[in-house]
Protein backbone atom coordinates (compact mmCIF):
# COMPACT_ATOMS: atom_id res chain seq x y z
CA UNK A 1 0.00 0.00 0.00
CA UNK A 2 1.70 3.22 -1.16
CA UNK A 3 0.74 6.87 -1.13
CA UNK A 4 2.39 8.36 -4.24
CA UNK A 5 3.49 6.41 -7.30
CA UNK A 6 5.12 7.32 -10.61
CA UNK A 7 2.99 7.15 -13.73
CA UNK A 8 2.51 3.66 -15.11
CA UNK A 9 4.04 2.92 -18.51
CA UNK A 10 2.05 1.90 -21.56
CA UNK A 11 -1.32 3.19 -20.36
CA UNK A 12 -3.79 3.36 -23.24
CA UNK A 13 -7.11 3.10 -21.42
CA UNK A 14 -8.27 4.13 -17.92
CA UNK A 15 -11.55 3.25 -16.21
CA UNK A 16 -13.01 5.27 -13.34
CA UNK A 17 -15.90 3.75 -11.40
CA UNK A 18 -18.16 6.51 -10.01
CA UNK A 19 -21.87 5.86 -10.68
CA UNK A 20 -23.46 8.48 -8.44
CA UNK A 21 -25.02 11.94 -8.35
CA UNK A 22 -24.22 15.37 -9.79
CA UNK A 23 -22.37 16.78 -6.79
CA UNK A 24 -20.34 13.58 -6.50
CA UNK A 25 -19.27 13.93 -10.12
CA UNK A 26 -18.12 17.50 -9.50
CA UNK A 27 -16.11 16.29 -6.48
CA UNK A 28 -14.27 13.92 -8.83
CA UNK A 29 -13.34 16.58 -11.41
CA UNK A 30 -9.94 17.47 -9.88
CA UNK A 31 -8.96 13.78 -9.84
CA UNK A 32 -10.21 13.29 -13.41
CA UNK A 33 -8.23 16.31 -14.59
CA UNK A 34 -5.14 15.01 -12.76
CA UNK A 35 -5.48 11.62 -14.46
CA UNK A 36 -5.79 13.24 -17.88
CA UNK A 37 -2.78 15.45 -17.11
CA UNK A 38 -0.66 12.42 -16.15
CA UNK A 39 -1.86 10.27 -19.06
CA UNK A 40 -2.74 12.71 -21.88
CA UNK A 41 -2.71 10.04 -24.60
CA UNK A 42 -4.87 7.55 -22.72
CA UNK A 43 -8.63 7.24 -23.16
CA UNK A 44 -10.38 8.06 -19.88
CA UNK A 45 -13.61 6.11 -19.51
CA UNK A 46 -16.14 6.90 -16.77
CA UNK A 47 -18.24 3.95 -15.64
CA UNK A 48 -21.36 5.75 -14.55
CA UNK A 49 -25.08 6.29 -15.04
CA UNK A 50 -27.33 7.33 -17.89
CA UNK A 51 -27.23 10.97 -16.80
CA UNK A 52 -23.42 10.99 -17.06
CA UNK A 53 -23.69 9.75 -20.63
CA UNK A 54 -26.22 12.41 -21.61
CA UNK A 55 -24.46 15.25 -19.81
CA UNK A 56 -20.90 14.48 -20.94
CA UNK A 57 -21.65 13.58 -24.57
CA UNK A 58 -19.73 16.08 -26.71
CA UNK A 59 -18.56 18.04 -23.66
CA UNK A 60 -14.84 18.94 -23.65
CA UNK A 61 -13.05 17.77 -20.54
CA UNK A 62 -11.09 14.93 -19.04
CA UNK A 63 -13.73 12.24 -19.69
CA UNK A 64 -13.45 10.80 -23.20
CA UNK A 65 -16.27 8.28 -22.96
CA UNK A 66 -19.01 7.17 -20.57
CA UNK A 67 -20.13 3.56 -20.19
CA UNK A 68 -23.47 3.21 -18.45
CA UNK A 69 -23.43 0.33 -15.99
CA UNK A 70 -26.47 -1.77 -15.05
CA UNK A 71 -27.92 -1.58 -11.53
CA UNK A 72 -25.61 -3.50 -9.17
CA UNK A 73 -26.50 -3.85 -5.47
CA UNK A 74 -24.09 -1.71 -3.46
CA UNK A 75 -22.72 -0.02 -6.60
CA UNK A 76 -25.16 2.65 -7.72
CA UNK A 77 -28.20 1.21 -5.94
CA UNK A 78 -28.62 0.36 -2.24
CA UNK A 79 -27.14 -2.96 -1.22
CA UNK A 80 -30.22 -3.68 0.93
CA UNK A 81 -32.49 -4.01 -2.12
CA UNK A 82 -32.96 -7.70 -2.90
CA UNK A 83 -30.74 -8.44 -5.88
CA UNK A 84 -33.41 -10.44 -7.71
CA UNK A 85 -35.74 -7.43 -7.72
CA UNK A 86 -33.18 -4.68 -8.22
CA UNK A 87 -30.75 -6.09 -10.73
CA UNK A 88 -30.49 -8.30 -13.76
CA UNK A 89 -27.75 -10.85 -13.08
CA UNK A 90 -27.50 -11.68 -16.78
CA UNK A 91 -27.01 -7.99 -17.59
CA UNK A 92 -24.35 -7.67 -14.88
CA UNK A 93 -22.46 -10.71 -16.16
CA UNK A 94 -22.61 -9.37 -19.71
CA UNK A 95 -21.39 -5.98 -18.57
CA UNK A 96 -18.40 -7.51 -16.78
CA UNK A 97 -17.49 -9.45 -19.91
CA UNK A 98 -17.70 -6.23 -21.88
CA UNK A 99 -15.40 -4.50 -19.40
CA UNK A 100 -12.88 -7.34 -19.59
CA UNK A 101 -12.91 -7.01 -23.37
CA UNK A 102 -12.02 -3.30 -23.01
CA UNK A 103 -8.62 -4.40 -21.59
CA UNK A 104 -8.20 -1.44 -19.23
CA UNK A 105 -4.66 -0.66 -18.11
CA UNK A 106 -5.82 1.26 -15.02
CA UNK A 107 -9.09 0.98 -13.12
CA UNK A 108 -9.86 3.34 -10.24
CA UNK A 109 -12.57 2.68 -7.67
CA UNK A 110 -13.98 6.09 -6.68
CA UNK A 111 -17.19 4.82 -5.11
CA UNK A 112 -16.89 4.62 -1.34
CA UNK A 113 -15.22 2.09 0.91
CA UNK A 114 -15.12 -0.78 -1.54
CA UNK A 115 -17.20 -3.41 0.23
CA UNK A 116 -19.24 -3.91 -2.95
CA UNK A 117 -17.39 -1.77 -5.48
CA UNK A 118 -13.96 -3.38 -5.06
CA UNK A 119 -15.15 -6.92 -5.94
CA UNK A 120 -17.05 -5.45 -8.89
CA UNK A 121 -13.98 -3.55 -10.14
CA UNK A 122 -11.68 -6.56 -9.71
CA UNK A 123 -13.89 -8.59 -12.05
CA UNK A 124 -13.27 -6.08 -14.84
CA UNK A 125 -9.71 -7.41 -15.33
CA UNK A 126 -7.65 -4.20 -15.42
CA UNK A 127 -3.86 -4.43 -15.36
CA UNK A 128 -3.72 -2.29 -12.19
CA UNK A 129 -6.55 -1.49 -9.75
CA UNK A 130 -6.49 1.31 -7.20
CA UNK A 131 -8.97 2.76 -4.71
CA UNK A 132 -10.02 2.86 -1.07
CA UNK A 133 -11.23 0.18 1.28
CA UNK A 134 -12.88 -0.26 4.63
CA UNK A 135 -11.32 -3.01 6.80
CA UNK A 136 -13.65 -5.78 5.59
CA UNK A 137 -13.51 -4.86 1.89
CA UNK A 138 -11.29 -6.73 -0.57
CA UNK A 139 -7.98 -5.04 -1.29
CA UNK A 140 -6.98 -3.72 -4.68
CA UNK A 141 -3.45 -3.65 -6.14
CA UNK A 142 -2.94 -0.27 -4.49
CA UNK A 143 -5.30 1.03 -1.86
CA UNK A 144 -5.83 3.56 0.91
CA UNK A 145 -7.97 3.22 4.03
CA UNK A 146 -11.42 4.77 3.63
CA UNK A 147 -12.05 7.70 5.98
CA UNK A 148 -14.96 9.99 6.71
CA UNK A 149 -15.60 12.79 7.09
CA UNK A 150 -12.95 14.07 4.68
CA UNK A 151 -12.76 16.56 1.84
CA UNK A 152 -14.06 14.42 -1.00
CA UNK A 153 -12.09 16.19 -3.72
CA UNK A 154 -8.82 15.67 -1.86
CA UNK A 155 -9.68 12.03 -1.09
CA UNK A 156 -10.31 11.32 -4.76
CA UNK A 157 -7.11 13.13 -5.73
CA UNK A 158 -5.28 10.83 -3.34
CA UNK A 159 -6.73 7.84 -5.19
CA UNK A 160 -5.49 9.37 -8.45
CA UNK A 161 -2.08 9.65 -6.78
CA UNK A 162 -2.02 5.89 -6.34
CA UNK A 163 -2.24 5.69 -10.12
CA UNK A 164 0.66 8.11 -10.60
CA UNK A 165 -1.55 11.10 -11.30
CA UNK A 166 -0.71 13.45 -8.46
CA UNK A 167 1.63 16.13 -9.86
CA UNK A 168 3.94 18.29 -7.74
CA UNK A 169 1.16 20.85 -7.43
CA UNK A 170 -2.31 19.30 -7.53
CA UNK A 171 -3.76 22.53 -8.97
CA UNK A 172 -1.51 22.43 -12.05
CA UNK A 173 -3.92 20.34 -14.17
CA UNK A 174 -7.07 21.92 -12.70
CA UNK A 175 -8.49 24.50 -15.10
CA UNK A 176 -10.92 27.24 -14.20
CA UNK A 177 -13.66 26.71 -14.91
CA UNK A 178 -13.27 23.05 -13.99
CA UNK A 179 -16.34 22.15 -16.04
CA UNK A 180 -16.57 23.08 -19.71
CA UNK A 181 -19.63 24.97 -20.92
CA UNK A 182 -20.96 24.23 -24.42
CA UNK A 183 -22.87 26.26 -26.95
CA UNK A 184 -25.72 23.82 -26.50
CA UNK A 185 -25.82 24.65 -22.78
CA UNK A 186 -26.07 28.36 -23.56
CA UNK A 187 -28.72 27.85 -26.22
CA UNK A 188 -30.91 25.73 -23.94
CA UNK A 189 -30.69 28.33 -21.17
CA UNK A 190 -31.49 31.15 -23.59
CA UNK A 191 -34.54 29.27 -24.87
CA UNK A 192 -35.93 28.99 -21.34
CA UNK A 193 -34.87 32.45 -20.16
CA UNK A 194 -33.70 34.82 -22.91
CA UNK A 195 -30.69 36.89 -21.79
CA UNK A 196 -31.14 40.60 -21.26
CA UNK A 197 -28.54 43.34 -21.47
CA UNK A 198 -27.21 44.16 -18.02
CA UNK A 199 -29.06 41.30 -16.36
CA UNK A 200 -28.22 40.45 -12.76
CA UNK A 201 -29.42 36.88 -12.29
CA UNK A 202 -29.48 35.36 -8.83
CA UNK A 203 -30.39 31.68 -8.70
CA UNK A 204 -31.90 30.27 -5.52
CA UNK A 205 -31.73 26.50 -4.94
CA UNK A 206 -34.01 25.67 -1.98
CA UNK A 207 -33.99 21.87 -2.31
CA UNK A 208 -31.57 19.06 -1.47
CA UNK A 209 -31.72 15.28 -1.51
CA UNK A 210 -31.40 15.21 2.29
CA UNK A 211 -34.14 17.29 4.00
CA UNK A 212 -31.78 17.92 6.92
CA UNK A 213 -29.69 20.11 4.59
CA UNK A 214 -32.65 22.32 3.56
CA UNK A 215 -32.80 25.92 4.78
CA UNK A 216 -36.43 26.99 5.45
CA UNK A 217 -38.45 27.97 2.38
CA UNK A 218 -39.71 31.14 4.07
CA UNK A 219 -36.17 32.41 4.47
CA UNK A 220 -35.37 31.71 0.82
CA UNK A 221 -38.48 33.74 -0.05
CA UNK A 222 -37.48 36.66 2.18
CA UNK A 223 -33.97 36.59 0.73
CA UNK A 224 -35.43 36.57 -2.78
CA UNK A 225 -37.47 39.70 -2.03
CA UNK A 226 -34.38 41.47 -0.66
CA UNK A 227 -32.42 40.62 -3.79
CA UNK A 228 -35.19 41.77 -6.15
CA UNK A 229 -35.30 45.08 -4.27
CA UNK A 230 -31.57 45.41 -4.89
CA UNK A 231 -32.09 45.03 -8.66
CA UNK A 232 -31.60 41.30 -9.17
CA UNK A 233 -33.73 39.02 -11.30
CA UNK A 234 -34.39 36.06 -9.04
CA UNK A 235 -34.66 32.54 -10.45
CA UNK A 236 -35.83 29.68 -8.20
CA UNK A 237 -34.59 26.32 -9.42
CA UNK A 238 -35.46 22.76 -8.48
CA UNK A 239 -35.90 19.25 -9.78
CA UNK A 240 -39.35 17.95 -10.73
CA UNK A 241 -39.52 16.29 -7.30
CA UNK A 242 -38.89 19.70 -5.72
CA UNK A 243 -41.59 21.52 -7.68
CA UNK A 244 -43.85 22.01 -4.66
CA UNK A 245 -40.97 23.46 -2.65
CA UNK A 246 -39.98 25.81 -5.48
CA UNK A 247 -43.58 26.96 -5.84
CA UNK A 248 -43.82 27.48 -2.06
CA UNK A 249 -40.79 29.80 -2.14
CA UNK A 250 -42.17 31.73 -5.11
CA UNK A 251 -45.63 31.91 -3.53
CA UNK A 252 -44.24 33.38 -0.32
CA UNK A 253 -42.40 36.16 -2.15
CA UNK A 254 -43.93 39.63 -2.55
CA UNK A 255 -42.05 40.15 -5.81
CA UNK A 256 -42.17 38.05 -8.95
CA UNK A 257 -39.50 35.40 -9.48
CA UNK A 258 -38.82 33.06 -12.39
CA UNK A 259 -39.76 29.52 -11.40
CA UNK A 260 -37.76 26.61 -12.83
CA UNK A 261 -39.14 23.24 -11.76
CA UNK A 262 -40.87 20.23 -13.22
CA UNK A 263 -44.39 21.71 -13.17
CA UNK A 264 -43.56 25.31 -14.07
CA UNK A 265 -43.97 27.19 -17.33
CA UNK A 266 -40.21 26.75 -17.74
CA UNK A 267 -40.18 22.96 -17.35
CA UNK A 268 -37.69 21.05 -19.46
CA UNK A 269 -34.35 22.66 -18.53
CA UNK A 270 -31.93 19.74 -18.51
CA UNK A 271 -28.59 19.59 -16.70
CA UNK A 272 -26.69 21.16 -19.58
CA UNK A 273 -29.25 23.97 -19.81
CA UNK A 274 -28.95 24.51 -16.08
CA UNK A 275 -25.19 24.91 -16.51
CA UNK A 276 -25.86 27.48 -19.24
CA UNK A 277 -28.08 29.43 -16.86
CA UNK A 278 -25.72 29.07 -13.90
CA UNK A 279 -22.90 30.49 -16.01
CA UNK A 280 -24.96 33.66 -16.59
CA UNK A 281 -25.66 34.13 -12.88
CA UNK A 282 -24.12 36.88 -10.82
CA UNK A 283 -24.75 34.73 -7.74
CA UNK A 284 -26.08 31.34 -6.66
CA UNK A 285 -27.55 30.85 -3.17
CA UNK A 286 -28.06 27.20 -2.41
CA UNK A 287 -28.26 24.39 0.07
CA UNK A 288 -25.49 21.79 -0.16
CA UNK A 289 -26.66 20.07 -3.34
CA UNK A 290 -25.58 19.32 -6.91
CA UNK A 291 -26.34 22.70 -8.57
CA UNK A 292 -24.24 24.51 -5.95
CA UNK A 293 -21.24 22.36 -6.84
CA UNK A 294 -21.90 22.80 -10.57
CA UNK A 295 -21.88 26.56 -10.02
CA UNK A 296 -18.57 26.37 -8.16
CA UNK A 297 -17.07 24.22 -10.94
CA UNK A 298 -18.22 26.86 -13.45
CA UNK A 299 -16.61 29.65 -11.42
CA UNK A 300 -19.91 31.29 -10.38
CA UNK A 301 -19.85 33.24 -7.07
CA UNK A 302 -21.91 31.23 -4.59
CA UNK A 303 -23.34 31.31 -1.09
CA UNK A 304 -23.71 27.80 0.30
CA UNK A 305 -25.71 26.82 3.36
CA UNK A 306 -24.01 23.82 4.98
CA UNK A 307 -24.54 21.44 7.82
CA UNK A 308 -21.30 20.89 9.77
CA UNK A 309 -19.33 18.01 8.18
CA UNK A 310 -20.90 18.65 4.76
CA UNK A 311 -18.77 21.79 4.46
CA UNK A 312 -15.63 19.78 5.14
CA UNK A 313 -16.67 17.19 2.56
CA UNK A 314 -17.81 19.68 -0.09
CA UNK A 315 -15.29 22.53 0.20
CA UNK A 316 -13.88 23.28 -3.27
CA UNK A 317 -10.12 23.29 -3.83
CA UNK A 318 -10.42 26.94 -4.82
CA UNK A 319 -12.51 28.22 -1.91
CA UNK A 320 -12.51 31.90 -2.92
CA UNK A 321 -15.70 31.47 -4.95
CA UNK A 322 -17.70 30.16 -1.99
CA UNK A 323 -19.12 32.03 0.95
CA UNK A 324 -20.37 29.48 3.45
CA UNK A 325 -23.04 29.76 6.11
CA UNK A 326 -22.52 26.94 8.59
CA UNK A 327 -24.92 25.22 10.98
CA UNK A 328 -23.26 23.26 13.79
CA UNK A 329 -26.26 21.45 15.28
CA UNK A 330 -25.65 17.71 15.62
CA UNK A 331 -28.69 16.57 17.62
CA UNK A 332 -32.13 16.14 16.08
CA UNK A 333 -34.53 18.82 17.35
CA UNK A 334 -37.29 16.20 17.52
CA UNK A 335 -35.71 13.20 19.27
CA UNK A 336 -32.38 14.55 20.46
CA UNK A 337 -30.31 11.83 18.76
CA UNK A 338 -26.83 12.81 17.60
CA UNK A 339 -26.78 12.49 13.80
CA UNK A 340 -23.04 12.56 13.22
CA UNK A 341 -22.54 8.80 13.30
CA UNK A 342 -26.11 7.54 12.80
CA UNK A 343 -29.08 9.19 11.12
CA UNK A 344 -32.35 9.29 13.02
CA UNK A 345 -35.73 8.86 11.34
CA UNK A 346 -36.73 12.55 11.36
CA UNK A 347 -36.56 14.69 8.21
CA UNK A 348 -36.16 18.03 9.94
CA UNK A 349 -33.82 20.83 8.96
CA UNK A 350 -30.47 20.85 10.71
CA UNK A 351 -29.54 24.19 9.10
CA UNK A 352 -32.48 26.30 10.28
CA UNK A 353 -30.21 27.94 12.88
CA UNK A 354 -28.57 29.83 9.98
CA UNK A 355 -30.18 33.27 10.07
CA UNK A 356 -31.64 35.25 7.21
CA UNK A 357 -29.37 38.13 8.18
CA UNK A 358 -26.24 35.99 7.82
CA UNK A 359 -27.14 34.67 4.37
CA UNK A 360 -28.30 38.10 3.18
CA UNK A 361 -25.02 39.65 4.32
CA UNK A 362 -23.01 36.99 2.48
CA UNK A 363 -25.15 37.44 -0.65
CA UNK A 364 -24.73 41.23 -0.64
CA UNK A 365 -20.96 40.90 -0.25
CA UNK A 366 -20.75 38.36 -3.07
CA UNK A 367 -22.85 40.54 -5.40
CA UNK A 368 -20.81 43.64 -4.61
CA UNK A 369 -17.61 41.75 -5.41
CA UNK A 370 -18.97 40.23 -8.62
CA UNK A 371 -19.86 43.61 -10.15
CA UNK A 372 -16.57 45.33 -9.29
Amino acid sequence: MGRVHPALGGVRKIAVLRPNAVGDFVFALPALHALKHAYPEAELVLIGKAWHQAFLAGRPGPVDRVIEMPPVPGVGIPAQVPSAAASDQHAIAGFIERMRAERFDLALQMFGGGLYSNPFLLQCGARLTVGMRVPDAPGLDRWLPYREPVNRRLALLEIAGLAGAWPGSMLVPLPMPELALTESDRAKAAQVLPPRAGECLVILQPGATDPRRCWPAGRFAALGDMLVEQGAQVVINGTPAEAALVQAVAGAMRHRAVVLAGTSEHAGLDLGGLCGLLARAALVVSNDTGPLHLALALGVPSVGIFWLTNLLEGMPLRPSGLRAALAVRTRCPVCGQDNLAHRCAHDVSFVDEVSLEEVASLARAALAESVT
